[in-house]
């Protein structure tokens, strides 16, 4: 717990407890809201769909407030009363900023005036920016309604867009979600038994997409998107971990050993989701013959800020295995792809290279579907402990 409130020889001013509802301001009139609780005890929880994020960073001083989030760096700073909140959320690496609004109410996420008039429950093959070939991409909307209330996620060949939360009105939907990182607003509506709409991605980003419902669609497997390079029979790394030291596959800790290593970013939300994955596996499976080495990809700055990111998450997420600093300054794909130059490409952060005892890459999966996807993530689990001992046991 992280609560620090600062008086300067006066009465420190609190926020009310209980439920708040929050919105990022993206411009054009439209709104990100996503709901939240609070208690002096434990400060912040955000919520989306079944996703719950505690949130304990918080300083206060005078009538100012800053709350940052948890892993990410996040943070909202405003100006606050005891049931209201106004200023920005900054990402300082990015540029980024978006005014936002925090108000003490018990208020649903979105508010909706009709009924609803259509049913979105089930599987949609979806395609986004359909029109512009350099950003088109597929997915599968994996929707949810229950009434007028409506959840579920889209997965790309790059992992899913997370717990979305939102509602029905009419023949349109809302759905939003807020992670600390992402911040994401899909609308759209559904007419002549197809779907259109727009994504929001904070106020830096806008895609259209369309889809059909198609219960049988599925995308590409995870492990054909990525892999070796014709010439080359070996996967390779030279990084330094957070201490300075150059750590490389070819170490004596690796060798005779199974070894996955994951490409990520600290800023990445699914590689959070799959990182949460690993860790928790790597605690319940304790095996002298498998190591996890993770390489991550930072958009922030400097080499002191990027390491920084890299022990946050190693602290916040209690990760046991070594996070090795790849490349600091742009998490630009292109630029990692410098970096390993063994591979056909990095399409997304996450990716985890599956490395047998004799040091043959046996398996590369692309992406990571999170626990947001249900039943999809239960396969992957079942198929990861699958092939892990598989491995292991060779």
């Amino acid at each position: 717990m992280s609560i620090l409130m600062i008086g300067c020889g006066k009465e420190v001013k609190t926020l009310k407890e209980g439920p708040w509802r929050a919105t990022l301001e993206l411009g054009e009139e439209k709104e990100l809201p996503f709901l939240l609780s609070y208690t002096a005890d434990q400060g912040f929880i955000m919520y989306n769909a079944e996703e719950k994020i505690e949130v304990t960073d918080i300083t206060i001083e005078g009538d100012s407030i800053t709350i940052g989030m948890p892993v990410f760096e996040g943070v909202f700073k405003g100006i606050f009363s005891e049931t209201q909140i106004n200023g920005d959320f900054i990402k300082r690496s990015l540029n980024r900023i978006v005014p936002f609004e925090m108000k003490h109410e018990d208020a649903p996420r979105f508010f909706s005036s009709e009924e609803p008039s259509v049913q979105l429950t089930g599987n949609w093959e979806v395609v986004f920016s359909p029109d512009t070939a350099d950003d088109r991409y597929v997915a599968k909307g994996i929707f949810e309604q229950e009434g007028s209330k409506l959840t579920g996620t889209f997965r790309t060949e790059t992992g899913d867009y997370r717990y979305l939360e939102g509602v029905v009105i009419h023949d349109s939907f809302k759905l939003s979600t807020f992670d600390g990182a992402h911040a994401f607003l899909f609308e759209g509506q559904l007419k002549d038994s197809l779907l259109s709409g727009t994504f929001y991605s904070g106020n830096h980003w806008k895609e259209p997409f369309k889809g059909k419902r198609n219960e049988s669609y599925e995308l590409p497997a995870a492990t054909a998107l990525t892999f070796l390079k014709e010439g080359y029979e070996r996967f390779d790394f030279s990084f330094p971990n957070t201490e300075g030291d150059l750590v490389s596959l070819k170490d004596d800790k690796f060798q005779g050993k199974v070894v996955l290593v994951q490409i990520m970013g600290t800023w990445c939300p699914n590689c959070l989701d799959e990182t949460k994955f690993y860790t928790k596996y790597v605690k319940e499976n304790k095996n002298p013959d498998l190591e996890i080495v993770a390489l991550a990809f930072e958009y922030a700055p400097t080499k002191e800020k990027a390491i920084s990111s890299i022990n946050r998450l190693i602290n916040g997420a209690g990760v046991p295995y070594p996070i090795l600093l790849a490349q600091y300054g742009s998490s630009s794909k292109a630029k990692a792809n410098e970096k390993l130059p063994s591979l056909n490409h990095v399409l997304s952060y996450p990716t985890t290279i599956f490395i047998d005892k004799k040091g043959e890459v046996r398996r590369i999966h692309t992406g990571f579907n999170g626990p947001a996807t249900g039943d999809v993530y239960e396969e992957f689990v079942v198929e990861f402990e699958s092939f892990v001992q598989k491995l292991t046991a060779e």
